[in-house]
């Protein structure tokens, strides 16, 4: 099973250009494998991008996040207690997003890699990136 970020997600979907080459092959193995999984927290971050007109997808918010679900075979990973306490720990996290802590926690609970083009993710001790 390998993570996909929020952004990896939008980038895949909307601009595959901006996936990094190592990036792209793994998420088209991904998708053929049934092996990609998302945080449920990164549906959020792309609602709200959407309501906020950051993200401009062709279709509406609900038919879009619909469709790039089931486009690359995406598993929903929800946040647990134990993901919740992880995301929580400020020596693990030097900054403060929420949202990436939780998504990088995600991975590092299911001992998962992550695709990610965050350059601060992918420095975090611990956690396997996939992106170059």
């Amino acid at each position: 099973m390998i993570l996909l970020d929020t952004c990896a997600i939008i980038y895949a979907a909307l601009t595959p250009e901006k996936l990094a080459k190592k990036a792209a092959m793994e998420i088209d193995r991904g998708v053929d494998a049934k092996k990609l999984a998302c945080s449920d927290i990164s549906l959020w971050e792309i609602a709200m991008l959407i309501s906020r007109g950051r993200l401009k997808p062709d279709a509406d918010p609900r038919l879009f996040i619909t469709r790039v679900l089931t486009a690359y075979n995406l598993t929903i990973l929800p946040i647990t207690p134990d993901i919740a306490l992880l995301s929580a720990d400020d020596r693990l996290f030097s900054h403060k997003d929420p949202c990436d802590r939780i998504i990088a926690s995600t991975a590092l609970y299911h001992r998962i890699p992550l695709i990610t083009s965050d350059a601060s993710l992918r420095t975090l001790a611990g956690l396997k990136t996939i992106w170059s």
